[in-house]
């Protein structure tokens, strides 16, 4: 496996950027936390470039160049959750520009003479209260069903930009043929890396804005970035992300090439991605210092984004464990 971009994926990657600077600046995301800006003028750029369309495996590096780059604008649409949640569990169902979703647990599945009756609740489904279709994942199959259909709750986050939700399915009945022929197993596996590659971005942006500062700030005559201790933070800073953003590429490289360890990549992704945040979070507010806490700097979102990433689909210490189970597993 390659680990260095070539020259098309290096364009893909300032493509991304430079489209995400002009069109979802800090000013945007501001406005949709502030304000309540709608977000759905964003999405329809994202559709109309067809990004929403890198949904083969095959494309899975360019997905996370995309993903890491939206991370790191803070994106506050529901593209994660449509490419990475919901697009490989229910490929072709929704329409270009429909949003989408999963329900990964909680609900159950029963045979009727009609079809299916899916019954349950899950809490924590990103982006569940925008998403036009939802695939809902049961120990019978994988469902897809328009999104009203279910009754969704927007859940209050620190989080103002991100959307999860509650999304309980009372008794919801599906035709005989609505069960989808998808292995839901390696769909987590993108979803587990996507979330990674969002945290790497969100903690590249948090280091790009607190090397700013260091640089600009001074006391006693000089910037702070010239001290010894400061510069010790932010080299920590930078050793943690480089450390997860390398496995969250190896992650996405082993779904393009469909490898064996995919499952454990994922993982490990997640894994370091979190603790990746930890250090980054924690040093960048230090650095900061008191500005780093007011509503005013910028820096919030980036942190809260982070933050928020770690905390869905398990963290770093639950798949720290996963991986040590299998490891374990299969050596005994």
């Amino acid at each position: 496996m390659l680990f260095e971009f070539d020259s098309d994926q290096r364009l893909w990657q300032k493509t991304a950027r430079e489209v995400l600077t002009r069109e979802c600046p800090p000013e945007l995301v501001r406005a949709v936390a502030d304000d309540g800006a709608d977000p759905a003028p964003l999405w329809r750029t994202y559709t109309g470039l067809g990004w929403t369309e890198l949904v083969e495996p095959s494309e899975a590096v360019e997905l996370a160049i995309l993903l890491e780059e939206l991370g790191r604008a803070v994106d506050p649409t529901p593209f994660l959750a449509t490419t990475t949640w919901f697009a490989p569990l229910a490929p072709g169902v929704a329409e270009p520009g429909q949003t989408g979703s999963a329900v990964l647990d909680g609900v159950t599945a029963h045979r009727d003479r009609d079809g299916w009756v899916l019954h349950g609740s899950a809490r924590h489904v990103l982006d569940g209260d925008r998403a036009d279709w939802l695939a809902v994942v049961t120990e019978a199959g994988v469902f897809a069903i328009p999104g009203s259909e279910a009754v969704v709750t927007r859940l209050p986050v620190f989080d103002p930009t991100l959307h999860v939700a509650s999304v309980t399915l009372p008794g919801v009945r599906v035709a005989a043929d609505a069960r989808l022929a998808v292995d839901p197993r390696p769909a987590r596996d993108l979803a587990l890396t996507g979330l990674a590659l969002t945290i790497v971005g969100a903690c590249r942006r948090i280091l790009d804005l607190t090397l700013d500062h260091i640089r600009a700030r001074e006391q006693f005559g000089a910037p702070i970035g010239s001290f010894q201790a400061v510069k010790h933070k932010a080299v920590d800073m930078h050793v943690a992300l480089e450390r997860a953003r390398a496995l969250a590429y190896f992650g996405a490289l082993t779904i393009a090439a469909d490898d064996p360890r995919r499952r454990r990549a994922a993982s490990m992704a997640k894994a370091a991605a979190g603790e990746c945040q930890s250090v980054v979070v924690r040093n960048g507010l230090q650095l900061f210092g008191g500005m780093g806490f007011t509503w005013e700097n910028d820096l919030q979102f980036a942190l809260k984004r982070a933050v928020a990433g770690e905390l869905l689909l398990g963290g770093a210490a639950e798949h720290r464990a996963l991986i040590a189970e299998e490891y374990r597993a299969a050596h005994i």
